[in-house]
């Protein structure tokens, strides 16, 4: 093993609340890998929905945003790292991993199902039930760490990890195929834009909906068609008019929306940006047919087959903007502005 550092930097969450609850320190303990597990040096980390719902205890469904408050369903253990999405190299392996592993560039896949080298009984996220990329150091699952070979900057890696995965699980989920017309709401934020990419390379027909700022660059990435949300989308597109929609939105739209689904549909959802609470009319469920999928956990394989995607260049980064570690709230804050197409970045080996 490298000599590793006693302390190393990084920002940990001290409680729910807002960007004042993020605390840059110097004097973090460095983490040690238990059995099964290896260390990793993260050199860029993603900023995403999920640090920021975490923060501010939006999973909780109680009024004190305290219960419930991680994605696991239970409330969140402070002070405590986070970060979802890492990319970084291995520079130590704990009891029972293979020392050869020791240099190898990774992403972390942020869906976790074994800790310590044991199996979980319900998935863990990166940053939530466990330390995650907002540090220099990282300890995880030897499974977990998955070698990369690309050209691509640890800045531009480190946008694939969760939104890429996200998006791959409900296509993969919703059986998107050649012709598929599907339908995508937020289509221009990290999940969005990433299930616009890997739509296309399933053949599908793509309909994107985004803000009307941002209607052309959703056709550059690969959308055949994009609409202003604020629009008509059951008027511009018909009723019983796409086979799937990936819905990352949900909100007041939602049941409008819902009508655009043919009979035997599949609706995939995984984000609530325009608020959690929808009203459905069942018997547009029932006399439809349609199926409903709630897409969470990464499916097995979902995550190697992303890896594949990206070292053979079917897919590519969308970076729109970096900061440096201790700027973290300055980032997150321009991430809620939702002025951007595609991921912001943390670079970590550069405070």
């Amino acid at each position: 093993m490298k000599k590793i550092p006693l302390m190393m930097s990084g920002v940990i969450l001290v409680g729910h609340g807002g960007p004042e609850m993020l605390n840059f320190r110097d004097d973090l303990r460095t983490p040690e890998p238990r059995a099964g597990e290896v260390l990793i040096k993260v050199n860029a980390a993603g900023v995403n929905n999920t640090d920021i719902n975490t923060r501010t205890g939006w999973y909780s469904k109680s009024n004190t945003g305290a219960e419930g408050s991680s994605w696991s369903g239970d409330a969140l253990n402070f002070p405590r790292i986070q970060g979802i999405d890492a990319c970084g190299e291995i520079v130590g392996v704990g009891v029972g991993c293979d020392s050869r592993r020791i240099g190898e560039r990774v992403l972390v896949e942020p869906c976790l199902h074994e800790s310590a080298g044991k199996k979980l009984l319900q998935p863990w996220f990166l940053g939530s039930e466990c330390d995650g990329a907002f540090a220099e150091y990282l300890t995880v699952s030897s499974c977990h760490a998955h070698e990369i070979s690309s050209d691509l900057s640890d800045i531009e890696l480190a946008s694939f990890p969760c939104s890429y995965s996200t998006a791959e699980n409900m296509l993969t989920r919703c059986n998107v195929g050649i012709g598929d017309r599907v339908l995508i709401t937020g289509a221009s934020g990290g999940v969005g834009s990433a299930a616009v990419q890997l739509a296309k390379r399933r053949g599908a027909i793509v309909y994107a909906v985004t803000s009307e700022t941002k209607l052309s660059q959703l056709l550059e990435i690969g959308a055949d068609q994009s609409f202003d949300r604020n629009s008509d989308i059951l008027e511009s597109l018909g009723k019983d008019s796409m086979d799937v929609i990936i819905d990352l939105v949900a909100g007041s739209k939602w049941p409008n929306i819902l009508e655009t689904l043919c009979h035997h549909g599949r609706n995939a959802v995984s984000g609530a940006v325009a608020g959690p609470h929808v009203e459905l009319d069942v018997r547009t469920l029932y006399l439809k047919d349609l199926n409903f999928f709630g897409c969470t956990a990464l499916d097995k394989g979902i995550f190697k087959n992303l890896i594949s995607h990206i070292e053979g260049k079917s897919i590519g980064p969308l970076v729109a903007e970096t900061y440096p570690l201790r700027e973290i709230a300055t980032a997150q804050e321009s991430f809620k502005r939702k002025k951007h197409i595609g991921k912001i970045v943390l670079n970590v080996s550069n405070f």
